[in-house]
């Protein structure tokens, strides 16, 4: 397959064109997270026999978000910092789906963090170049926003992007609507089952129930905002997209000391730990501070998402 040197690659010069915007420590942290990639994909097939699993192929890799508008915020004092937000697009809707290859790719990435060979979280979410674009052709902003915005860190020839339709304004705004009624009012019932689960001292099912209420409202938000959010249950993923959209709900989780990260854990850890581990233990005041937190979320995203609602999507 394609794929970037792995010995003697100077960042700061080969990124240099895309990313002329970042500091030189920036694009060789970047360009490490591609060499990851690449690797982890080469590793995964490596061990796979059937056409299916070796015939997948990295089409691009695009930065989007705050690195690649060039806003991105380090704040070491609330402990806040921005991701990388990486859209991999990939051949085959059955190599994106690939579970095994791309959360061994997200434990990579946070190793690679954890040994300070680099120094920002990594937030990938992968498509195929069919599902990019249709959604493209649907005008979904996510997407637009991306191939107007993004930078290309790296592109197998051949395989461009589709021109953009976008939505007109009455569409969008009725999509968003029916988006932000559906999932408000779930997140909303999740909270309240969670108070229920609370108040009859179920400490593991009141956690998952938080988990749910933090996930639904990002949801929420992303599909109300962009029109669209990503598959998946990694609340941590789904705060970073949000606050990258509006930096209001970074005050819904404190990260300024070592006991509220921990508790964000806890609820993160929370999804499958608190249903099938024995291990997994929280308590009534670390519950009672994550609830805090849920009610806070649920203000600030019917507030945010209100607002953009009242000007029409």
């Amino acid at each position: 397959m394609d794929t970037i040197p792995h010995e003697d690659f100077d960042a700061a010069l080969t990124l240099t064109d895309t990313l002329d915007h970042l500091p030189a420590n920036k694009r060789r942290e970047l360009a490490r997270v591609l060499e990851i990639l690449f690797d982890e994909v080469q590793t995964f097939q490596a061990h796979k026999q059937s056409d299916r699993k070796t015939g997948g192929k990295i089409l691009k890799v695009i930065l989007y978000g705050s690195y690649a508008r060039g806003d991105w915020v380090e704040d070491r004092a609330s402990g806040y910092r921005s991701d990388y937000d990486l859209l991999i697009v990939v051949n085959r809707e059955g190599f994106a789906q690939e579970e095994d290859l791309w959360l061994a790719l997200d434990e990579r990435l946070i190793q690679a963090q954890i040994a300070h060979h680099i120094h920002t979280p990594v937030v990938p979410i992968v498509h195929s170049l069919a599902d990019v674009n249709d959604q493209l052709a649907r005008g979904r902003p996510f997407f637009i926003d991306i191939a107007r915005d993004g930078k290309i860190l790296y592109e197998a020839p051949g395989h461009p992007l589709a021109e953009p339709k976008p939505l007109t304004p009455e569409a969008s705004r009725n999509e968003a609507q029916a988006n932000f009624d559906q999932w408000f009012d779930g997140a909303s019932r999740m909270l309240a089952l969670a108070s229920d689960a609370m108040d009859r001292a179920f400490p593991n099912e009141t956690a998952f129930l938080l988990h749910q209420t933090t996930e639904r409202f990002y949801h929420c938000l992303l599909l109300t905002l962009t029109l669209y959010s990503p598959k998946l249950h990694r609340i941590k993923t789904l705060r970073s997209k949000a606050e990258d959209i509006d930096n209001r709900l970074i005050a819904a989780w404190p990260r300024d000391t070592r006991i509220v990260r921990r508790r964000f854990e806890l609820l993160s850890r929370a999804y499958v730990e608190a249903r099938y581990s024995s291990q997994y233990n929280i308590t009534v005041e670390e519950l009672e501070w994550l609830t805090e937190r849920a009610k806070i979320l649920q203000h600030l995203v019917d507030q945010i998402c209100r607002e953009r609602l009242e000007v029409g999507g």
